[in-house]
């Protein structure tokens, strides 16, 4: 059963679903009116589901009926979950779009079109729920751009009841210029990095400018940090496990002629590996330390974990290049070459149960579409959408079908 057909005819939907979500951006755990918006279409789909997950998350349940039940050796339900983020930027729009938000916000990183493509391929199997055998979780997520929803969802049971065995979620736009407008890339393995930050007070003794010999100078000190940071990466990282360090935020001193007592430095870390990841927080402790007590002074480090490296099953990516083939042509699905250095908490739920993270590319120089992800100009080409609806209605309904011919002859 090919679902294109049906992720076509409702097309015009799924764009008006991304308009209005589009003039409704929030920020972080806190998307009520998001919410109120995707709890009144499942409802008008008849398609149960769960308020307040992770704050104001959803999670939706489409029960197939299609005969016997996907089932496990013991016979539980096989499920798959279909995930999709919510939040929005605190960015001021400047698409000139006639749907344009003017509360503040913006969706500006493709989420209104995340959600408008679930809402479409929750439709499209809920109306073909007795062609398949088990069950699809849909799961809207809030706070993927931050402090990170995933976790709080799965804490609080999206995973759970019935349990999840297998998950799918896609990304818009042009994260990788190997995929272009209207391809699907794909990657096996680790396809994302992680996320952490971190904060490094560096303590010396404030003295006049002119008498240096007094006081012990933070930013002198900050300055061979900063150096001596960016040797981690070149020095100490596998040339082929990519890895960043990056120093965005270097605050001290308000005078041009006083040396300060201290100086803030607040920088991110990225890494495809959680074995590189683990190693580079580390090494930033022992740096400072070692360069604030050669020196005469003092420090203060904190190292936050964000979200883990993002990675893709590669049993279940290789079925869903199968099914993405059908839907977009083999000549559009790309093995993407690279990972990406961004991060996604997607990969929470990667840890937890197999699945896979693809890209759906919807730049378009002939429309202008050209504006990367947390630009005040971004958007998405919309005739991409109906794709992202039938590459996640169809990979749930793929793999049930797989998981139930698997029981069949087991």
């Amino acid at each position: 059963m090919n679902l294109t057909c049906s992720a076509k005819e409702l097309e015009k939907q799924i764009i008006n679903w991304r308009r209005e979500l589009h003039q409704c951006p929030e920020l972080g755990l806190d998307t009520p009116v998001t919410a109120a918006y995707l709890s009144q279409r499942l409802t008008e789909m008849g398609i149960e589901h769960r308020m307040k997950v992770g704050v104001s998350g959803i999670v939706g349940i489409i029960r197939g009926n299609g005969g016997n039940p996907c089932a496990d050796k013991v016979g539980r339900q096989k499920t798959i979950g279909l995930r999709s983020d919510m939040d929005g930027l605190a960015i001021i729009e400047e698409t000139g779009l006639a749907f344009a938000a003017t509360n503040g916000n913006m969706h500006a990183c493709g989420h209104d079109a995340h959600m408008a493509m679930l809402l479409g391929a929750a439709k499209i199997l809920q109306d073909h729920r007795e062609r398949f055998k088990g069950s699809v979780k849909l799961i809207f997520q809030p706070a993927e751009e931050g402090p990170g929803g995933a976790r709080l969802m799965i804490s609080e049971g999206a995973l759970e009841n019935p349990d999840v065995d297998a998950i799918l979620g896609l990304h818009i736009g042009i994260i990788s210029k190997e995929v272009d407008t209207g391809q699907v890339g794909i990657h096996y393995g680790n396809m994302m990095a992680s996320l952490d930050d971190f904060k490094i007070r560096v303590i010396g003794k404030g003295c006049h400018g002119a008498m240096p010999d007094t006081g012990v100078d933070p930013i002198v000190m900050s300055a061979q940090v900063v150096n001596a940071l960016q040797t981690i990466v070149s020095r100490e990282v596998r040339p082929t496990h990519s890895a960043v360090v990056s120093i965005g935020v270097i605050r001290g001193g308000r005078a041009f002629n006083i040396i300060p007592d201290e100086v803030e430095m607040i920088g991110t870390v990225r890494a495809i590996r959680s074995d590189v990841r683990e190693m580079i927080a580390a090494r930033i402790k022992e740096i400072v330390a070692g360069i604030t007590g050669a020196m005469g002074g003092s420090y203060e480090y904190h190292y936050t974990m964000g979200y883990p490296p993002l990675v893709n099953d590669a049993r279940f990516t290789r079925e869903f290049k199968k099914t993405a083939e059908r839907i977009a042509g083999a000549e559009n699905v790309v093995e993407m070459s690279e990972p990406s250095m961004g991060g996604e908490d997607m990969a929470h739920y990667l840890e937890k149960v197999p699945g896979t993270y693809f890209l759906l590319g919807s730049n378009n120089p002939a429309k202008n579409i050209i504006h990367p992800h947390h630009s005040s100009k971004f958007d998405v080409d919309e005739d991409v959408l109906y794709l992202g609806s039938a590459l996640l209605a169809q990979g749930a309904f793929d793999w049930l079908k797989k998981e139930a011919s698997v029981n069949m002859t087991e």
